[in-house]
């Protein structure tokens, strides 16, 4: 609530005071002055400073020096969130506003300058000033966590890594598996347990497999598959192993081997997974990005820990070619799919929430479509389940088995007509018919035939690569990513734990940038960063980032994927005209002349407003 100031200090402003032009001109001052207040301490910060380390002091203004300033961040952080509300600024947003409320004094500007950049002879007494600076800024967090925790991120919240309007929407394409159609864990342990029994019949592979069951857990997808050394890793958006998260079997190898190994913690783009995650083409990489993998990684890390603990020498090129080959049985030859569908109860969930969305787009006359890999008696099962045997009237345009991601390049496959009970016409397709069943095809004819081209076409899929990269990069259509992952990842990010290491661990990492100029052991000891790695998953992290960096995952998600969300029900809460937008986050470069970082900065609370938006 904002009150006006002077002798009616006490009255709650209007919504006409609020957005006026006078107020508005006083919120910009608030900032104009904060922003020079806190230039000038920190043009006298460096001056204090020794010519050998005033190089040293960060570009980012330190904690006093916006703690002197505090009443006037307050005011600056009120007025430009009032200046730059936006609907898409839900209960996740509000971080900022409470951090100038909760922070006390520090020693002013230059004392902070005198205990971080002098060069006492009495290593002690420097040692002792570095502790008390760190135990209070470990206070002050301590009391922002409290503000922090009042807020959450909903999870049922649609992210945006770029602008798009669902007004401007008239067609919506949907993926079958895990977009429309989710499935409960018991699908991966029946992927693992068929693939592990074809191993051990068909590839002859030790009996003794038959004691490893599917560790749900275990693994998460985006992780990189090192074909020639069979090990499994994160790897960030800058080619960068994510040391402590790189197992061979179910074991975790030593950092210093695996910078042995790869001599260093990067990994060169030769040898990085192809455009689809693939290791092909001299590439000794497989990146797993399709959630049917998880069963495919857990199984190949079972086999490998097998043969370490039994001492048997194996090509790990083979090894990982025959659980490949397994994997591909379960689905090609139908196993998986006749299981779903003799229990599909056991099997999809959710089937009422799909219905829901696809409701909502026909009674708004939106056209929509199916695209889909799987067979039409597998598809028609689920989608009976799902939403009933008139499932077909809500689609204008049904394919299956469509071979993505070849369907969005190929241009000679043509569609081919299926009949209700599998048949395949002969007959050359002029026209795509509502109610009709095709199968493969490719998109140049899909295009050519329906006119469905541009921006005005938003198709969703779970396969960043297969679903979405060739629809935007090459076609324009608006992409939407489901990503079930993100659901659990955010349960966690609203837990007190998580706010408590990642409040910490940013404010942690700008006491650290600004300390460094100490090299001693006695002050290295003062500083140790927390984890966040064990919270999300005990192996391999979160799904979105290494360390301070977004992983490779994360960084094609950003890249294909216009929206992105846990499930397709999250479109149940927008209406149609809604707009998404993007936080606006600054470059690097650009960071400390932003309002916003300036209201945030004395903590680092910068994960409120970085890359991935949802973080």
């Amino acid at each position: 609530m904002l009150l006006v100031r002077g002798s009616d200090w006490l009255r709650p402003l209007t919504k006409a005071e609020v957005t006026g032009p006078a107020t508005i001109q006083r919120g910009r001052g608030y900032l104009q002055g904060t922003v020079s207040a806190a230039c000038r301490d920190y043009r006298d910060l460096n001056a204090g400073c020794s010519p050998k380390n005033r190089a040293m002091v960060p570009l980012s203004l330190p904690l006093s020096t916006l703690l002197k300033h505090r009443d006037c961040l307050q005011k600056a952080t009120v007025f430009y969130n009032v200046l730059h509300q936006r609907p898409w600024k839900r209960d996740f947003g509000a971080v900022s506003a409470g951090v100038g409320q909760l922070l006390s004094h520090q020693p002013t500007a230059k004392n902070y300058a005198a205990s971080v950049c002098s060069s006492s002879s009495d290593g002690r007494d420097t040692t002792d000033k570095l502790w008390s600076v760190y135990h209070e800024t470990k206070r002050q967090t301590e009391d922002l966590i409290q503000v922090i925790s009042t807020n959450s991120v909903n999870p049922d919240t649609i992210f945006a890594n770029n602008e798009m309007s669902l007004r401007d929407i008239e067609i919506y394409g949907f993926d079958y598996d895990y977009t429309l159609a989710f499935y409960s864990s018991h699908l991966h342990t029946l992927i693992f347990n068929i693939a592990r029994d074809i191993l051990i019949s068909k590839h002859r592979y030790p009996e003794g497999l038959r004691k490893y069951e599917y560790i749900p857990n275990f693994a998460v997808r985006g992780l990189h598959y090192d074909v020639q050394k069979a090990l499994l890793m994160k790897i960030d958006a800058f080619h960068y192993i994510q040391l402590g998260t790189v197992y061979r079997g179910l074991n975790p190898v030593p950092d210093e081997e695996v910078i042995a190994m790869y001599e260093g913690s990067h990994v060169p783009l030769e040898i990085m997974s192809d455009f689809y995650g693939k290791s092909t083409h001299g590439h000794t990489m497989k990146q797993f990005m399709d959630i049917f993998s998880l069963p495919e990684m857990t199984l190949l890390s079972c086999v490998n820990d097998f043969f370490m603990r039994h001492n048997i020498d194996y090509e790990p090129v083979h090894l990982y070619k025959d659980v490949k080959e397994a994997i591909r049985d379960v689905h090609v030859k139908g196993i998986m799919y006749r299981a779903v569908e003799a229990d599909i109860e056991k099997y999809v969930c959710y089937g009422e929430q799909s219905h829901a969305v696809l409701k909502k787009l026909s009674e708004h006359g939106k056209k929509m479509f199916l695209i889909t890999n799987s067979p039409f008696d597998f598809v028609n099962r689920g989608m009976t389940y799902i939403v009933g045997k008139d499932w077909r009237e809500l689609f204008d345009v049904v394919i299956v088995q469509a071979d993505k991601p070849s369907f969005f390049n190929d241009r000679r496959k043509p569609f081919r007509r299926v009949t209700d009970k599998g048949a395949l016409l002969w007959d050359r397709i002029h026209r795509l018919d509502k109610g009709q069943i095709y199968k493969q095809g490719n998109l140049y004819e899909f295009l050519r035939l329906t006119g469905w081209r541009g921006s005005k076409v938003l198709y969703f899929g779970d396969h960043i690569y297969s679903d979405l990269a060739d629809l935007t990069l090459k076609h324009g259509w608006r992409t939407g990513a489901i990503i079930p992952e993100l659901r659990k990842e955010i349960k966690i990010m609203n837990t007190e734990q998580y706010v408590h290491v990642m409040t910490w661990l940013q404010s942690l990492t700008g006491l650290i940038e600004q300390m460094q100029v100490h090299r001693d052991p006695a002050s290295q000891a003062v500083v140790d960063e927390p984890q966040t790695k064990d919270i999300f998953n005990a192996q391999f992290g979160s799904l979105f980032r290494t360390y301070h960096n977004p992983t490779y995952f994360s960084r094609r998600l950003s890249r294909f994927a216009d929206i992105y969300m846990a499930s397709i029900s999250c479109l149940l809460n927008y209406d149609l005209q809604h707009t998404f937008f993007p936080r606006r986050t600054p470059l690097q470069h650009e960071s400390p002349f932003w309002p916003e970082y300036i209201c945030t900065s004395c903590l680092k609370m910068t994960f409120a407003f970085s890359y991935p938006l949802h973080l």
